[in-house]
């Protein structure tokens, strides 16, 4: 599974702006609600309702919000990186500022875990990361997090 299997270009935002926690996965939802056609009130719903079980902070600037809908057809993902880093309750109590939500449908199962998996190694990989912070456009950004997985996972070697 690559990560251009779960975001397309459109789902990519260079300079989100929020405030907080709250405001950013609404921003997300909105965005996600865009490509998916689901209701941007389901998919707040799910992410909060996610958020409750514990924090998706996953440590050193990174969340990967997550949540599965009956009205998903295929795991989608939307990634953002924000203008100024904001509290999330991550595991290190870090600010977040790379952000990248996933959907999946309901059923799901080993995909969904697969696709948590292939995004919390590429946001594990430090070169991408630094190269993610870096990046200024859309373009750019996808063009990083779409890279084969020789690309930035070998510059960390």
């Amino acid at each position: 599974m690559q990560i251009s299997d779960l975001l397309s270009p459109e789902g990519v935002l260079p300079s989100l702006k929020a405030k907080d926690k709250k405001q950013l996965l609404h921003h997300l939802a909105e965005k996600a609600a865009q490509i998916t056609r689901v209701p941007q009130a389901r998919i707040l719903e799910t992410l909060v309702e996610r958020e409750r079980l514990g924090t998706t902070g996953v440590g050193q600037g990174i969340a990967i919000p997550h949540g599965r809908l009956s009205e998903i057809k295929k795991i989608s993902g939307i990634f953002a990186k924000l203008d100024t880093p904001i509290e999330y309750e991550a595991v290190d109590n870090q600010p977040v500022e790379l952000v990248f939500m996933l959907l999946a449908p309901e059923g799901s199962g080993a995909d969904h875990l697969k696709a948590l998996a292939r995004v919390s190694r590429l946001l594990r990989n430090q070169a991408a990361c630094e190269k993610l912070r870096k990046a200024t456009t859309a373009e750019a950004l996808y063009a990083i997090l779409t890279e084969p997985v020789g690309g930035a996972s070998s510059v960390a070697a």
